[in-house]
Protein backbone atom coordinates (compact mmCIF):
# COMPACT_ATOMS: atom_id res chain seq x y z
CA UNK A 1 0.00 0.00 0.00
CA UNK A 2 1.70 2.93 -1.22
CA UNK A 3 0.57 6.47 0.17
CA UNK A 4 -1.25 8.79 -1.71
CA UNK A 5 0.15 12.10 -1.52
CA UNK A 6 -0.05 15.17 -3.38
CA UNK A 7 3.11 17.06 -2.96
CA UNK A 8 6.25 16.63 -1.12
CA UNK A 9 4.73 17.89 1.97
CA UNK A 10 1.84 15.97 2.06
CA UNK A 11 4.36 13.08 1.39
CA UNK A 12 6.08 13.90 4.65
CA UNK A 13 3.57 13.89 6.82
CA UNK A 14 2.02 11.04 5.96
CA UNK A 15 5.14 8.84 6.36
CA UNK A 16 5.47 10.51 9.73
CA UNK A 17 2.29 9.47 10.89
CA UNK A 18 3.01 5.84 9.66
CA UNK A 19 6.77 6.32 11.64
CA UNK A 20 5.26 7.11 14.55
CA UNK A 21 2.33 4.63 14.58
CA UNK A 22 4.43 2.00 13.81
CA UNK A 23 7.31 2.66 16.61
CA UNK A 24 4.11 3.26 19.20
CA UNK A 25 3.39 -0.53 17.99
CA UNK A 26 7.08 -1.96 18.09
CA UNK A 27 7.71 -0.39 21.52
CA UNK A 28 4.34 -1.60 23.10
CA UNK A 29 4.85 -5.03 21.44
CA UNK A 30 8.55 -5.12 23.17
CA UNK A 31 6.87 -3.62 26.69
CA UNK A 32 4.62 -6.75 26.37
CA UNK A 33 7.58 -9.42 25.51
CA UNK A 34 9.65 -7.74 28.31
CA UNK A 35 6.85 -8.05 30.34
CA UNK A 36 6.64 -12.61 29.40
CA UNK A 37 3.30 -11.13 27.67
CA UNK A 38 2.54 -12.60 23.86
CA UNK A 39 2.98 -9.82 21.73
CA UNK A 40 0.58 -7.93 19.79
CA UNK A 41 -2.39 -9.81 18.56
CA UNK A 42 -5.62 -9.13 16.27
CA UNK A 43 -6.46 -5.96 14.98
CA UNK A 44 -2.93 -4.38 16.51
CA UNK A 45 -1.01 -6.99 14.91
CA UNK A 46 -2.41 -6.97 11.85
CA UNK A 47 -2.08 -3.00 11.88
CA UNK A 48 1.35 -3.22 12.81
CA UNK A 49 2.01 -5.58 9.49
CA UNK A 50 0.30 -2.90 7.16
CA UNK A 51 2.00 -0.33 8.78
CA UNK A 52 5.54 -1.75 8.29
CA UNK A 53 4.74 -3.21 4.52
CA UNK A 54 3.45 0.69 3.75
CA UNK A 55 6.58 2.01 5.31
CA UNK A 56 8.95 0.01 3.84
CA UNK A 57 7.40 0.57 0.09
CA UNK A 58 7.37 4.12 0.74
CA UNK A 59 11.06 4.42 1.21
CA UNK A 60 11.60 1.93 -1.72
CA UNK A 61 9.70 4.74 -3.88
CA UNK A 62 11.88 7.25 -2.57
CA UNK A 63 15.25 5.90 -2.63
CA UNK A 64 13.61 4.96 -6.13
CA UNK A 65 12.76 8.55 -6.65
CA UNK A 66 13.83 10.93 -4.43
CA UNK A 67 12.36 14.08 -6.04
CA UNK A 68 9.01 12.53 -4.26
CA UNK A 69 10.05 14.32 -0.93
CA UNK A 70 11.76 17.14 -2.98
CA UNK A 71 10.37 20.46 -1.84
CA UNK A 72 9.10 19.19 1.46
CA UNK A 73 9.37 22.35 4.28
CA UNK A 74 12.77 21.15 6.28
CA UNK A 75 10.76 21.16 9.82
CA UNK A 76 8.68 18.15 8.06
CA UNK A 77 11.76 16.44 6.59
CA UNK A 78 13.61 17.22 10.18
CA UNK A 79 10.60 15.75 11.90
CA UNK A 80 11.06 12.43 9.70
CA UNK A 81 14.51 11.78 10.02
CA UNK A 82 14.18 12.25 13.87
CA UNK A 83 11.33 9.40 13.71
CA UNK A 84 13.08 7.42 11.71
CA UNK A 85 15.64 7.36 14.57
CA UNK A 86 13.10 6.66 17.38
CA UNK A 87 11.59 3.56 15.36
CA UNK A 88 15.21 2.22 14.39
CA UNK A 89 16.17 2.56 18.37
CA UNK A 90 12.70 0.99 18.91
CA UNK A 91 13.23 -1.75 16.55
CA UNK A 92 16.81 -2.58 18.15
CA UNK A 93 14.92 -2.70 21.54
CA UNK A 94 12.14 -4.81 19.96
CA UNK A 95 14.83 -7.40 18.68
CA UNK A 96 16.66 -7.42 22.03
CA UNK A 97 13.43 -8.98 23.20
CA UNK A 98 12.75 -10.92 20.38
CA UNK A 99 16.41 -12.53 20.64
CA UNK A 100 15.96 -13.29 24.45
CA UNK A 101 12.65 -15.10 23.68
CA UNK A 102 14.13 -17.19 21.38
CA UNK A 103 17.02 -18.38 23.58
CA UNK A 104 14.38 -18.98 26.46
CA UNK A 105 12.06 -21.02 24.27
CA UNK A 106 14.86 -22.77 22.58
CA UNK A 107 16.33 -23.76 26.25
CA UNK A 108 12.76 -24.92 27.06
CA UNK A 109 12.34 -27.08 24.19
CA UNK A 110 16.20 -28.83 24.48
CA UNK A 111 15.25 -29.25 28.13
CA UNK A 112 11.71 -30.83 27.19
CA UNK A 113 13.53 -33.33 24.72
CA UNK A 114 16.41 -34.32 27.10
CA UNK A 115 13.69 -34.74 30.03
CA UNK A 116 11.74 -37.13 27.58
CA UNK A 117 15.26 -38.84 26.57
CA UNK A 118 15.83 -39.21 30.08
CA UNK A 119 12.35 -41.00 30.82
CA UNK A 120 12.93 -43.25 28.04
CA UNK A 121 16.12 -43.72 29.24
CA UNK A 122 18.64 -47.10 28.65
CA UNK A 123 20.14 -48.64 26.07
CA UNK A 124 17.67 -50.87 23.26
CA UNK A 125 17.35 -54.49 24.00
CA UNK A 126 17.99 -56.48 21.07
CA UNK A 127 14.88 -59.22 20.29
CA UNK A 128 15.04 -62.55 19.48
CA UNK A 129 15.43 -62.06 15.89
CA UNK A 130 18.84 -60.45 17.02
CA UNK A 131 17.56 -57.09 16.07
CA UNK A 132 16.92 -54.09 18.24
CA UNK A 133 13.19 -54.64 20.03
CA UNK A 134 10.52 -52.35 19.30
CA UNK A 135 9.01 -50.43 22.21
CA UNK A 136 6.22 -52.37 23.14
CA UNK A 137 3.44 -49.41 23.62
CA UNK A 138 3.51 -45.75 23.89
CA UNK A 139 5.50 -44.26 26.33
CA UNK A 140 4.37 -41.63 28.50
CA UNK A 141 6.57 -38.65 28.96
CA UNK A 142 6.36 -36.69 32.32
CA UNK A 143 7.48 -33.17 32.50
CA UNK A 144 7.31 -31.61 35.01
CA UNK A 145 8.51 -28.05 36.96
CA UNK A 146 12.03 -30.04 38.02
CA UNK A 147 12.77 -30.22 34.14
Amino acid sequence: MALLADNAQDRAEQLLIVTERLTALIREETRLLEARKPPLAGADADEKNRLANAYRLELARIKQDPLLLQGAPEPALRALREGATALQAELSAHELALGALKTVSEGLVQAMAEEVNRQRGGAPQYGAGGGVAAASGPRPALIDRSA
